[in-house]
């Protein structure tokens, strides 16, 4: 059975969503409600990017007797202590972050803190409250600067290049401290390149259609031929979907992607296409932070999650561009 498909005889789950409000978390909220799950969210709708964006994500939410949002940091136990309030949990979901490579070079501190602090905040309360699964957000960006090869969950992630990556890299960490001291069942995934409707207005591919739709110049860093494993959101919702109910053997990390990486310029080529106009290119050295190649290896995803990513990058595009077109707040 695809994890997008809801058996009638299965038991309704409660699950608490870190992040819930954000672009990820939205969908996921999305199907969730959608088969009759009990979902709680926390939330800060913090200022990183407008949240009127995320305020907007979670109106139909708010309308499901099912659905409780808890407003506050991730960081503040009260808070924290809040949302467990509304439990007991089948499963808690973690999101919420800083987010951003390039931010994180200019707030290295505030990142660590949100990401690494607001992490082990979540998890002391998920150990007092006897949570049977935790799902970690984890990143691509841990595997830091690769070549060509796919990037396998066994490779070694101790070279970030950035603040970004070295505060998910630790959190992958401090789940596996949860794990070894309470026998906490812990999965980490890490979402290579996620887009889709509701993506973040800082990301390329968002940030890139609105300055190619309002005739402005985009700068592009590097040559265009760095390389990046698209991810649709739709094929990450079915991997954090499956990731609730497999066998999880105590301690886990698996790759979500779409193991087909697409150049920066090929990128820019088929969002020109999607809305019919042409984008003016400033080219730029590569920054600082950046990493030149993410290539999913999705075959252990593929055996224990049986994930099978299902939407091309140019149909992917062509669904967000459609949003974008529809969206009037995100267009300005």
């Amino acid at each position: 059975m695809s994890p997008f498909e809801s058996s009638p005889t299965r038991s309704k789950q409660g699950i608490l969503i870190t992040g819930g409000a954000g672009f990820i978390g939205s969908h996921l909220v999305d199907f969730l409600l959608a088969r009759g799950d009990r979902i709680v969210v926390l939330d800060d709708f913090n200022s990183f990017y407008d949240p009127a964006i995320k305020r907007q994500n979670v109106l139909a939410h708010l309308k499901h007797a099912t659905y409780t949002l808890v407003e506050g940091d991730l960081r503040d136990p009260i808070k924290v202590s809040e949302s467990f309030s509304h439990g007991p949990f089948d499963a808690v979901i973690h999101l919420a972050a800083m987010a951003g490579v390039r931010p994180s070079l200019e707030q290295p501190a505030y990142y660590m803190d949100v990401n690494v602090n607001g992490t082990q905040v979540l998890l002391d309360h998920i150990i007092s409250n006897k949570v049977n699964r935790f799902v970690f957000g984890s990143s691509s960006s841990v595997y830091g600067n690769r070549s060509s090869e796919e990037f396998l969950e066994s490779d070694r992630v101790d070279e970030p290049l950035s603040p970004y990556a070295a505060s998910k890299a630790a959190g992958e960490l401090l789940c596996y401290a949860a794990h070894h001291t309470h026998n906490l069942p812990i999965v980490c995934l890490r979402f290579f390149t996620v887009f889709g409707p509701r993506q973040r207005p800082d990301l390329a591919i968002h940030k890139f259609c609105r300055l190619i739709d309002q005739n402005k110049p985009i700068e592009v860093f590097g040559d265009g031929h760095s390389k990046r494993d698209y991810t649709y959101v739709d094929d990450i919702i079915s991997g954090i979907i499956a990731s609730l109910n497999y066998d999880l053997p105590g301690y886990d990390i698996i790759n979500l992607g779409r193991s087909d990486p697409i150049e920066l310029i090929e990128m820019i080529h088929i969002l020109e296409s999607a809305l019919g106009k042409s984008a003016k290119l400033i080219h730029k050295e590569m920054q600082i932070g950046d990493m030149p190649y993410t290539y999913a290896s999705i075959a252990k995803a593929k055996q224990v999650l049986n994930y099978t990513p299902k939407t091309s990058f140019q149909n992917g595009i062509k669904q967000f561009v459609d949003w974008y077109k529809q969206t009037s707040l995100v267009r300005s």
